[in-house]
């Protein structure tokens, strides 16, 4: 979602005891303005224990109230204020001000903030999301059986769950997906993202369907135009091993022949 804020930059802005004034270079895009991409840069008062998220809230509450991004649970969870913190995908509501302030406090700090890349941008730090989702969904990211229904659950031991366990961490922010290099020159790759979930169900004990999402990430756009720079496991914000998942997907499509 958008984030929820009013318009409003009549008020007097308030600066926290013991705050910290800094710069946020921001990337600006109106499709209605006609001033094409720019940046602007706001100064903004941080305490230590701020995340970048209260910087943004602050220049959309107190500076301007025209800044647009997503952001909706600010824990972490829903992985919706995924952007470019200082060149890096980052979600903007784990990124603590301690860690990027200077230790020289006489030097003022600019922090670089954009859109994640490789996807259309609507406004600001809004990007279009449909061609992850599009990704993300031909993957078939669901159980697939046969067959009858158990009576109950159907049960999975600890080792077999354990396969498996670290892609279902994945939070759908696209931080993995937009820091691809091939992503960004080619739009119709699936992308990281959509290679974990469907690793996710392809080492399912319970699943039947490995041999259609292999058939599917065998296709050209598919799991071999990974080229192993690491670049998505970095970016991460679950700490998934993005580029060990990809190769175990790639090693299943050679034992598949």
């Amino acid at each position: 979602m958008t984030a929820a804020v009013a318009d409003r930059t009549d008020k007097a802005a308030p600066v926290p005891d013991g705050a910290v004034m800094v710069n946020l270079k921001i990337a600006r895009f109106n499709p209605e303005d006609g001033k094409g991409e720019h940046w602007d840069t706001f100064e903004v008062p941080c305490l230590p224990t701020d995340r970048m998220l209260n910087l943004l809230i602050y220049v959309k509450s107190y500076l301007d109230g025209t800044l647009t991004f997503r952001r909706s649970c600010a824990h972490g969870v829903c992985g919706s204020d995924a952007m470019r913190i200082n060149g890096v995908n980052r979600l903007a509501c784990k990124i603590l001000m301690k860690d990027l302030l200077p230790k020289n406090p006489k030097k003022k700090l600019t922090i670089s903030v954009e859109p994640i890349r490789g996807l259309p941008v609507e406004k600001d730090l809004v990007v279009n999301m449909e061609p992850f989702f599009d990704a993300f969904k031909a993957v078939k990211p669901y159980l697939i059986t046969h067959g009858n229904e158990p009576t109950y659950e159907r049960i999975q031991s600890p080792e077999d769950r354990a396969r498996f366990d670290d892609t279902t961490k994945c939070i759908l922010c696209a931080c993995c997906t937009t820091s691809c290099p091939v992503f960004w020159n080619d739009g119709s790759y699936f992308g990281p993202a959509a290679i974990v979930n469907a690793h996710r169900f392809i080492f399912d004990s319970r699943d039947e369907g490995a041999a259609e999402r292999l058939d599917i990430l065998n296709d050209k756009e598919g799991v071999r135009r990974c080229r192993t720079t690491f670049n998505s496991t970095d970016a991460c914000p679950r700490g998934i091993e993005v580029t060990k998942a990809i190769q175990e997907v790639k090693r299943a499509l050679l034992f598949a022949r």
